[in-house]
């Protein structure tokens, strides 16, 4: 199967070494090129790649507003990999915010980002929770408040679930650490995306943090 992604960045020079390293893949295809996310967003749309390539800090319409119509889109499953110079970044946090599903530094390796690209498109986690964690952690608010809607209709067990999801365990650990089986985690967990109308884990993660989530299930992390 060829992962078809569109590829956003306000220097050509930059798309053309994007292109060039995701073209030396034989099971990736560049379909489409854009200089800021307003463009990439319309291509999302007429094209409907796999993965977009979504640099963030671009001028006119930026990669977080990008994201966030290309997430809008009807019946869209495109992933979002932002590309970016600091993993340390508001604006990183704020494209995850938008639907993002993992992120990039622009010195990665070539084969690193074309494994990167197809991790986001099989649907898995593409780094390691911790990283997740310190960067949303570093922009969410000390004291963020319960907020009432969505948070109300999760069950006490999902609430437990969530908030080791946000520590970064995985389902297996979960499981271990609720003495439940993994399949029931997996389903847990299926349940509240669907429930919160996230898309992956990663927003799970942003979303436990901004409704004060974490930690409500006393574990470590």
């Amino acid at each position: 199967m060829t992962v078809r992604v569109v590829v956003a960045d306000d220097q050509a020079v930059v798309r053309a070494g994007l292109r060039t390293v995701l073209a030396a893949a034989p099971d990736i295809e560049v379909v489409g090129e854009a200089s800021d996310g307003g463009a990439a967003a319309e291509l999302a749309e007429s094209l409907r790649p796999d993965v977009v390539l979504m640099d963030v800090r671009m001028p006119g319409t930026d990669g977080i507003e990008g994201t966030r119509r290309i997430r809008a889109l009807r019946d869209s499953a495109i992933r979002v990999l932002v590309v970016t110079t600091f993993d340390l970044d508001r604006h990183v946090y704020d494209a995850l915010r938008a639907g993002a599903s993992g992120f990039v530094l622009k010195d990665v390796e070539p084969e690193d980002l074309q494994v990167a690209v197809r991790t986001v498109h099989a649907g898995h986690e593409l780094f390691a929770p911790s990283v997740t964690r310190r960067l949303v952690g570093s922009f969410v608010p000390a004291d963020p408040q319960p907020a009432p809607g969505p948070v109300g209709t999760l069950t006490g067990r999902e609430r437990e679930v969530l908030a080791l999801v946000a520590t970064g365990l995985s389902n297996a650990e979960i499981a271990d650490h609720l003495v439940l089986g993994p399949t029931t985690v997996k389903t847990h967990v299926s349940n509240l995306l669907t429930k919160l109308d996230l898309r992956d884990r990663v927003q799970l993660v942003v979303f436990a943090y901004e409704h004060g989530l974490v930690g409500a299930a006393g574990a470590g992390g």
